[in-house]
């Protein structure tokens, strides 16, 4: 749904707002933050209803909406996909126990304030890019507000979160240093939603942006195409590379976690190609985020992961359990972050 204001608005990708609309949520994220730590009452979504469908599993994603309504006065509904109808449209998505997505947007627009959806990966048969045009078909036949918790192309919630914590962190961006790399996982179906949001909202701030990863784990062109207009744009810098520890080196953030290799999948492939993807992310076990180069950044880096993370395997406990790591910071400001989306799209 498309309206001149924030009342009415999709969350689908970061890369649909300007910077200026990035700045009031993250605003908004602030006070709603400070008024949790105060304990003051914001009800700013007096008994609204937000539907929730998790087509995917979820820990921080389900408790922070859950409670970010609660808080806000409303109520979510959180959706069993295996008691509700599986998505169709098209000639993508087809099964026995099905309701097509115009149906059931529709429907749910009369009963509720919001609808938001998870959804790639196994979801969706393993067809890469699926999950985002589920996601934007609920979009196209709703008449309330569609928030993406996460697809196989974006993760806006998660998206926001991080870069709020870096603000708290840093204040001013600009100038700053942030490396989001790719890191070993035996899990080798992660989506790239992550990497590319974070990069999207990183290039709003004049950030200095760093891209790091081994052969065959590129992002998408069209992704890295409007990251590069924006630091044109806006200022800053963003450089690709293929070495870990080139690219840690003077980092002020170092954002390491796995993503897949998107051309294994269909529709590129017949099917999911589950040997090459195992073969190719063992070849590459050395890029993990440890105590060394943690120690190639600055004295006061930080280190971001979104969670859950392959502990061992994408970063070491020293890390992720050290002075430096924010992971918990950034998991507690998905709350504060969600809460700003619900009350500017749906108050």
């Amino acid at each position: 749904m498309k309206t001149e204001t924030w009342k009415g608005r999709d969350w689908i990708t970061v890369l649909d707002y300007t910077r200026e609309e990035i700045e009031t949520v993250l605003d908004v994220a602030t006070e709603l933050k400070r008024a949790f730590t105060l304990g003051q009452p914001h009800d700013l979504l007096h008994r609204k209803t937000l539907f929730m469908v998790f087509y995917n599993a979820s820990l921080r994603t389900r408790n922070s909406f859950e409670a970010g309504m609660t808080q806000l006065g409303g109520h979510a509904h959180f959706l069993d996909v295996a008691k509700i109808y599986s998505p169709t449209f098209g000639n993508q998505l087809k099964a026995s126990h099905s309701e097509d997505i115009a149906d059931t947007a529709r429907t749910l627009s009369r009963m509720g304030h919001g609808i938001a959806i998870r959804c790639f990966g196994e979801a969706v048969g393993w067809q890469w890019g699926v999950g985002n045009q589920v996601i934007r078909e609920f979009a196209r036949w709703s008449d309330i507000p569609v928030i993406n918790m996460e697809c196989d192309w974006f993760h806006p919630c998660q998206a926001l979160a991080d870069i709020m914590t870096v603000q708290e962190k840093f204040g001013d961006l600009e100038g700053r240093k942030l490396v989001m790399s790719w890191a070993y996982s035996p899990d080798t179906k992660k989506p790239l939603s992550v990497a590319h949001s974070m990069l999207a909202v990183a290039s709003y701030f004049g950030m200095e942006l760093v891209l790091a990863h081994p052969r065959g784990y590129e992002l998408h062109p069209d992704v890295l195409a409007r990251v590069q207009g924006n630091v044109e744009k806006y200022g800053g810098s963003f450089t690709i590379m293929d070495d870990m520890d080139e690219a840690c080196e003077n980092a002020d953030v170092i954002y390491a976690k796995s993503w897949t290799n998107r051309n294994l999948w269909p529709p590129v492939a017949p099917e999911i190609q589950e040997r090459e993807l195992a073969s190719l992310a063992e070849v590459n076990k050395d890029w993990i985020c440890d105590s060394r180069r943690m120690g190639l950044a600055k004295k006061r880096a930080i280190y971001l992961h979104c969670l859950p993370c392959s502990r061992g395997y994408e970063v070491t406990a020293d890390v992720i359990d050290g002075p430096q790591s924010a992971v918990f910071d950034e998991a507690e400001n998905r709350l504060h972050a969600q809460k700003a989306i619900m009350s500017l799209l749906m108050g």
